[in-house]
């Protein structure tokens, strides 16, 4: 597995750099106002570790909404600066802090273990008894880690009444462990972010060494890790406490895929909202660290003055789930999930086809962070040549040609019957927007691992595709391409294993599109 973790490495290098100049950058923006003041600060955390942080005070006398803010995975304190010198101009105390074991921060990455959920506690502590914070008005928000560590902690803390989470997570398995498959260059990137910039507690080390490794002894172990990190988990305490929640990711984010945060959303019961876009881990929100003009950061601060400040902006009355399609034509709003598809189109996977493994047969998901923020700025996903793919590696369904438009809208999924020749494996289902030159466009994919299986005996197989919102123009096809390798992914099939695809009489196979009202 080194070979494949180095050049991610370097990437990790590249992310952090960009957030050391967005520090840079933003944090001259206090310099060159007055107002709103800015303190650095240090606050005990947990066990007294040491968080440095920054907090911008509002003008004014009298008590003002706090919102607090963890950093981003990787990212110094100053990650936030130029937001919360605006969120401060509205009349809000902000308080940034950097996570435990990144930075100047002390003590080890947890990975939002319990420590990082007390230290948000004491840095709550903290700011009411030294800033003017409204105990009664306090809110949290973060891009990524500080999303996921923001979610766990209002549903730990009965304090924190509101909760913007962008691009983070609400099921850690769900997003880099989904299809019992490891998503090997994400975990890559936060492991060289994590080296470079903290420091890895024994147990993150230990992790990361059993996820590369594939040990289905430890497995078990690792599931259960990751469950005491995702608050899918503690789903039952936001509902009791109904903290206004405002979830916010990308279509293409192959760090936390949208799949997980749209289910997250269903099971919430109190205020919510749900807001997905074009793009990839964290770009959508990019733009606002500098303090540039920027949809997601002008929706969390409306959501804030709504739930914090009383603000009678029409943010509840709006529909609470906004999508954006990757091929663009603005927002469309939605009542709740389920409404995002009006009906499904079944593409038929006839016949019999039998694949081989262990090579890429040039059908893959793009490369983490790249390939979405490609698809983002200029609407040019991950591509191949459907007609030369090799059927020895990939086996091909194609729709008939649309005479109308497609207008795919929420979780494709795949039903089939699959016979490998050995007990482990691995295949990718790839779905792609195909042209009149056989040019496909990646629409949506997803990988599945299984193990245990007898060699030669068919089993049932379902798979989620992740969520996305595409357009397929008219005159194109839906084609849907299966094979056993994708750098995204580690891949289990032995070498000279074989996988046959089947569509039994009884129990025909097919990919279900979910497509919007017409």
């Amino acid at each position: 597995m080194a070979p494949a973790r180095n050049p991610l490495r370097t990437c990790a290098v590249g992310t952090v750099s960009a957030a050391l100049v967005a520090g840079a950058v933003v944090g001259l923006a206090p310099a060159a106002q007055a107002a709103p003041a800015v303190r650095f600060v240090d606050i005990p955390g947990d066990g007294g570790t040491v968080l440095k942080a920054n907090v911008v005070t509002p003008v004014g006398s009298g008590r003002h909404p706090l919102l607090v803010l963890p950093t981003s995975w990787g990212f110094p304190q100053a990650e936030y600066l130029a937001q919360a010198q605006k969120l401060a101009d509205s009349g809000y105390v902000v308080l940034s802090y950097n996570v435990r074991g990144f930075w100047q921060s002390g003590g080890e990455t947890e990975v939002a273990g319990a420590p990082d959920l007390a230290d948000a506690s004491k840095v709550i502590d903290w700011a009411l008894a030294n800033t003017p914070a409204d105990s009664a008005r306090i809110g949290m928000a973060g891009v990524s880690y500080g999303a996921g560590i923001s979610l766990l902690a209002a549903a730990h803390d009965r304090r924190i009444r509101a909760v913007a989470a962008l691009s983070g997570w609400a099921d850690l398995i769900g997003s880099i462990y989904s299809g019992r498959t490891q998503h090997v260059q994400a975990a890559a990137l936060l492991d060289g972010a994590g080296a470079l910039t903290g420091r890895r507690s024994p147990e993150l080390r230990q992790i990361f060494d059993r996820f590369y490794t594939s040990d289905l002894s430890q497995e078990q172990n690792l599931i259960d890790w990751g469950e005491r990190r995702s608050a899918v988990t503690y789903l039952d305490r936001l509902n009791a406490s109904k903290p206004a929640v405002m979830l916010a990711n990308a279509w293409s984010d192959s760090v936390f895929p949208a799949n997980q945060y749209a289910s997250f959303y269903e099971k919430l019961t109190g205020p919510k909202r749900l807001q997905l876009r074009p793009g990839d881990h964290a770009t959508p929100e990019l733009t606002g660290l500098f303090g540039l003009p920027n949809d997601v950061w002008k929706d969390t601060g409306r959501w804030f003055d709504h739930y914090l400040r009383g603000v009678d902006n029409g943010v509840d009355r709006e529909q609470p789930v906004q999508l954006e399609s990757r091929t663009g034509g603005g927002y469309e709003g939605y009542p709740d999930w389920k409404s995002v598809a009006a009906t499904d189109r079944k593409i038929a996977l006839a016949g019999s086809t039998t694949i081989h493994a262990n090579v890429d047969s040039g059908a893959d998901g793009g490369i983490v962070l790249l390939s979405g923020l490609m698809d983002q700025v200029t609407k040019l996903p991950p591509t191949a040549s459907v007609p030369l793919l090799p059927r020895r590696w990939a086996a091909v369904w194609q729709s008939e040609r649309y005479a109308a438009p497609q207008r795919v809208r929420g979780t494709a999924r795949l039903h089939t019957t699959l016979t490998p020749t050995a007990e482990s494996g691995t295949f990718v289902a790839h779905l792609y927007d195909v042209g009149p030159l056989g040019i496909g466009k990646l629409v949506i994919h997803a990988p599945l691992t299984w193990h245990g299986r007898t060699p030669g005996k068919p089993f049932g197989v379902d798979l989620d595709l992740f969520a996305t919102a595409y357009d397929v123009p008219a005159g194109h096809r839906l084609a849907l391409v299966a094979d056993t390798v994708d750098p995204l992914y580690i891949e289990h099939n032995p070498s000279g294993a074989r996988l046959t695809f089947s569509s039994p009489e009884g129990d025909p196979s097919y990919v279900s599109v979910p497509l919007r009202e017409q």
